[in-house]
Order: C-alpha cells, then structure tokens, then sequence
C-alpha cells in the first residue's frame, strides 16, 4: 500500500501529456499542432496591427503584409526543417514525400522568418512603407506566436529533454495507431504506460515562458527608448536566441551536429551575434521612423489624419500624435477641443 501511495504522489507531482495530438470528425483530422499554429498567427497579426496603427501606420496594412509573409513562412519553416533535419525524410527506407506533410509538425522558425521576411518585403514595397518598421511592429506578435506554437509539441508529445526527478517534470506515454504501428504521432495513448526515460524536462515549456518573458521584453525596452529602424526586432532576435541556446543543448531529440553541437544550437550562436551588431549599428540612424513614411502610398493622406485623431481621441497613442506631422497633430487638438472633458471622463 505504502508503494502505491508513493507512487501516486510522484505522478501527481509532474505534468501528464495528452492521451492524443490528432482527433478526427468523420475522415477529417483535427491537429491540435494545427491550431496552435493558426491560433499563432491570429494573435501575432492582431498585436501587430495595433502596434502598427499605435506608430502612424495605415490600418489593415499589417493584414495585408500577413497575406504575402504567412505563406512564405510556412513553406520557408519546412525547407529549414526537412534542410536541417534531412535523414528523417531521404536515405534508404524512407519517403521523401512525407516532407510534405507539414501537418506531423516540423517547422523551423529560422526559416519561416527568413522566407517569411521576402513575402514582407514584397508586400511592404508594394504598399511604400519600410520593412524594418513593420518588423518592429510584429517582433512582440512573432515570439507570442513561437509560444503558443509550442503549445502543439506538447500535444504532439515532442522536443522534450532529458529525464528528471523535478516535479515539474513531464510525462510522456507509449501512443497507439492500430492502423499504422510505426505512426505513434496519430496514435493514442491507452493505459498511460510511460516511456523509459519519463518523466523529462518539459523544454518546450521552458522555451514557451521564455518566450512570453522576451515579449514583455521587447514591448517595456520599445516604449521606453521609442526603438526604430528594425531594432526592436533585432532585440526580439537576440533575446529568443539567448534562451533558445540553452533551451536546445537540454533537447534530446534527434538532430544533426555540426563540431559537437546541434545544429541550431550554432544558429543561435551565430543569430544572437549578428542581432547585437545590428541592434547598435542601427542606432546610428536615429530616432524612430517619422509616421508619415508609414502611410500605405495608396491610402489617401486624408484618411491617415482621420486615423491619428480617432487614436489620440482614445488615448491609445498620444506619444505618435505627438510626434506626427502638423497636420495631424492639429487635427487631433480640434477634436479634443471640441470635448474639453479630461480623459477620465470620457
């Protein structure tokens, strides 16, 4: 009985993992790794349009960015992870067209940002506007959405660490497919019987608070020094590949090595080195973009003052309005005149 006692506290002292990753509504299957993904990118595209709005921008610019970036991401995500990770997808006994199948997970964030970064570029070109502003309007939004992405390696029962005795640590089960033995992603886990190494460190965990922790990071340091010219994303940069340094060398997944070390363990290596040149070289070109160079070139001037006076009348960006051409900063006080109630009362 005294057995059975202790071993009910210790599985009441670590996480379980879900008993599945994939259910189905007829033949449709329903990927929890998929709706995180999507739920990711919802919330990374609604804090960076009122990021971009709060700076001077054309409202709905940063959706029609997001049609143009979130395509490209995805596929450049997947050639960063069949590209690092090719003995999963080539060689003898395996099928190469399972690279494919974004849906079993397997995204790179490298390059999603990196081909993400081209369909932005081309979409930034098109609407006139700079890419290092819009980059610094998305920064917080991008590493909110790595977050909640991680949120699906759980569900995925993946990117975990090594065993531990903390009682934080993570269960993980043997998973069942009756229809593909080999398929444990699809399967499910019945009876809860643990893999050799369970309970591990649940790293995808700790990259997820990290990641929320730089977030706030990123969001504090921009308000404060009122970051331009791609340098809160530069910070967000440095500041997900300094933990994601540590958060890889406890990963035990497979991976390849390059000189001892994981792959991205030298990204980030080599990222955070580059994010810091660029964070102080940047600094060198000023203050933060002037609000007009944010307006969409095919939004008419008119509806750009509609838009700064509407956010100065919520008290949502008095500090852009202030620093906002003649124009709209007068527009903006002919609106407050008009109601001399102070702030508290309206």
């Amino acid at each position: 009985m005294a057995d059975v006692n202790t071993a009910s506290a210790a599985f009441l002292a670590t996480i379980p993992s879900p008993d599945q990753g994939v259910w189905h509504i007829g033949p449709v299957p329903i990927r929890a790794y998929a709706l995180c993904i999507i739920a990711g990118i919802i919330v990374a595209i609604w804090l960076g349009e009122r990021r971009w709005v709060n700076r001077g921008g054309t409202k709905g610019t940063v959706i029609d960015v997001a049609v143009f970036a979130v395509p490209f991401g995805l596929v450049g995500g997947r050639l960063y992870h069949v590209i690092t990770d090719n003995q999963l997808y080539f060689g003898e006994g395996k099928n190469p067209l399972n690279a494919l199948k974004i849906w079993d997970g397997g995204l790179g964030i490298w390059g999603a940002i990196a081909l993400g970064a081209v369909g932005a570029l081309i979409a930034c070109r098109r609407r006139g506007i700079p890419l290092p502003a819009m980059a610094d309007a998305l920064a917080p939004g991008i590493v909110i959405a790595q977050a909640i992405g991680r949120l699906g390696n759980y569900f995925n029962q993946e990117l975990y660490g090594a065993h531990t005795d903390l009682p934080w640590g993570l269960e993980i089960y043997q998973r069942y497919n009756p229809t593909n033995p080999d398929d444990f992603l699809n399967g499910i886990a019945i009876g809860h019987v643990p893999l050799p190494d369970s309970p591990v460190h649940p790293t995808f965990l700790y990259e997820l608070i990290w990641n929320l922790g730089v977030a706030l990071l990123v969001i504090w340091a921009d308000k404060k020094f009122r970051l331009g010219h791609g340098r809160v994303f530069a910070l967000y940069v440095a500041g997900y590949t300094a933990g994601r340094f540590w958060i890889e060398m406890m990963r035990t997944d497979t991976a390849n090595h390059i000189l001892g070390l994981r792959v991205n363990v030298w990204t980030s290596i080599l990222l955070f080195a580059a994010a810091i040149a660029y964070f102080v070289l940047a600094a060198k070109r000023g203050p933060r973009e002037a609000p007009e160079t944010l307006w969409s070139k095919d939004v008419p001037r008119e509806d750009a003052v509609e838009d700064a006076s509407a956010s100065a009348d919520s008290g949502e960006s008095h500090a852009e309005v202030a620093a906002a051409p003649d124009t709209v900063r007068d527009s903006a006080a002919d609106k407050a005149t008009e109601d001399p109630k102070p702030d508290a009362e309206k």
